[in-house]
């Protein structure tokens, strides 16, 4: 099995990278600021079952074919850029309650954790990236490379849980407060349309 210290350098990075500005980490902060942090902790669970997939994706080999398949990568970006205009459109038409309640529409913790799920998936460039990135902490001579594969993409998923529950409670507080407005939600609602529509352009721009 992989060597205790090459664990801990991979733990490391993954907390850094988990850290970095990204679609994820910003999806997280705009769900938890409008619906509360058990919102953006449930997008987070989401997120995470998505990294199974591209784990699995990396594993079996499913992640090569969006490197080497110009169509199939494109189709699962343009499927991902569509929802996230889908959720730019609801945000953007999101009313407002009364400053004396501080909570609005909430939606279901399946809605949310369904979403964490497509975000992440339809984004091809996730298994590109843990195609390129966890090979890299593997070594032939210590096992089977499936179950090394495996084993990284859990302890990222963990990384991810830390980094993204703590965004998740910090934005859930400070959108608690901006909740207890009716101009402050229309302005939230507006920030998240804008940078839902944001990370579309930016799926749409993508390149293998």
């Amino acid at each position: 099995m992989i060597d205790s210290g090459i664990l801990l350098i991979f733990f490391t990075t993954s907390i850094l990278l988990a850290l970095s500005p990204g679609p994820d980490n910003l999806f997280v902060m705009t769900q938890a600021a409008q619906q509360g942090r058990t919102a953006g902790l449930l997008v987070t669970l989401g997120l995470c079952t998505g990294l199974l997939f591209h784990t699995a994706a990396v594993t079996f080999g499913l992640a090569a074919l969006f490197k080497a398949s110009a169509e199939a990568f494109t189709l699962l970006k343009f499927v991902g850029a569509g929802y996230l205009l889908y959720l730019a459109w609801l945000s953007f038409r999101a009313g407002t309650v009364a400053s004396a309640a501080p909570t609005i529409n909430l939606l279901s913790s399946a809605t949310l954790y369904r979403r964490g799920i497509i975000m992440n998936i339809t984004n091809p460039k996730v298994s590109i990236f843990f195609l390129a990135f966890l090979p890299q902490f593997t070594d032939p001579a210590r096992g089977a490379l499936s179950a090394q594969l495996l084993l990284l993409g859990v302890i990222f998923i963990i990384a991810t849980v830390i980094v993204f529950g703590a965004i998740s409670i910090l934005a859930g507080f400070f959108g608690e407060q901006f909740r207890k407005s009716e101009f402050a939600q229309k302005v939230l609602n507006r920030a998240a349309a804008s940078i839902f529509s944001g990370l579309a352009l930016k799926l749409v721009l993508a390149q293998r």
